[in-house]
């Protein structure tokens, strides 16, 4: 029996060090003091490691960056509490996301603006575009909402009055050049360009695939009157975190102004800061 007891008692006394190591309060990361973020990779989480290496420890802010490839799962798992806040979703999307999944996300801070734009191997000029061209737009509602309010911008289409940012291409009432929509995940929008006239990409994954929206692009959004810029989002409740603050603190410094604007250099504008 007492051969027997000693492992037990062993295991037991593991499990509850297990316990105790893995049990983050919000954020899963297994340290109450550590902020997990979520971000896509560019620009969102190049701006996180710029901050957790060069200014994050002078503010007293663990920083955890986990990185996605996708447009739900930071949402997800923002409400779910594996994450305590998340970096890469316009309000429009963020509001969408809400109404459709029944989460309770807010914004936090406005951050910076990736310019939506289209790009082409076939064209230098959008003047250019062909009748019945086939243009790729992102399949996700407020996205492909945003990639025809700019090609309606451009006159390329018409859309319904009030079809506003869910817009779909069931809401054009006019398509001159009769162009036919290949509808596609976001992700998938750089991979495309070979098989379609032109394809209308959110900068993170034009950014990501090498493109420059400021010098590849044949058509790009205005930053003027733009209600898309990228926020620092977290769980309603959350957002008066103190470790939130400091990051978007942060995230709206003069350090990362300046850091947004040297690196990317108009491809992505900061939109808050000194």
């Amino acid at each position: 029996m007492r051969k027997i007891a000693v492992p037990l008692a062993a295991a037991a006394a593991l499990a509850l060090g297990l316990t105790a190591c893995g049990a983050g309060s919000d954020g899963g990361s297994g340290d109450d003091d550590t902020l997990v973020v979520g971000a896509t990779a560019v620009p969102a989480g190049e701006v996180l490691d710029y901050i957790k290496k060069n200014l994050a420890e002078k503010e007293g802010l663990k920083l955890e960056v986990k990185e996605f490839t996708d447009y739900v799962l930071p949402n997800t798992a923002l409400q779910e509490g594996s994450l305590d806040a998340n970096l890469y979703q316009n309000v429009p999307f963020l509001e969408n996301f809400n109404k459709t999944k029944g989460t309770d996300l807010v914004s936090v801070a406005d951050i910076y603006l990736p310019p939506m734009g289209a790009y082409s191997k076939h064209i230098k000029d959008i003047s250019a575009l062909k009748s019945g061209a086939t243009v790729a737009v992102p399949n996700e509602t407020t996205n492909e909402g945003r990639a025809l309010k700019l090609l309606a911008a451009k006159g390329l289409i018409e859309l319904k009055k009030g079809a506003g940012v869910t817009a779909s291409p069931a809401d054009i009432t006019a398509n001159p050049k009769k162009l036919t929509f290949k509808e596609l995940e976001p992700a998938q929008l750089p991979r495309s360009l070979d098989d379609v006239d032109l394809a209308v990409i959110n900068s993170n994954y034009a950014l990501d695939a090498g493109l420059d929206p400021a010098k590849d692009s044949v058509l790009l959004e205005s930053v003027k009157g733009n209600e898309y810029a990228n926020v620092l989002a977290a769980k309603k409740g959350n957002e008066d975190d103190p470790r939130v603050k400091k990051l978007a603190k942060l995230l709206t410094s003069p350090e990362v102004r300046k850091f947004i604007q040297e690196k990317y250099k108009g491809s992505v504008l900061p939109v808050t800061g000194g």
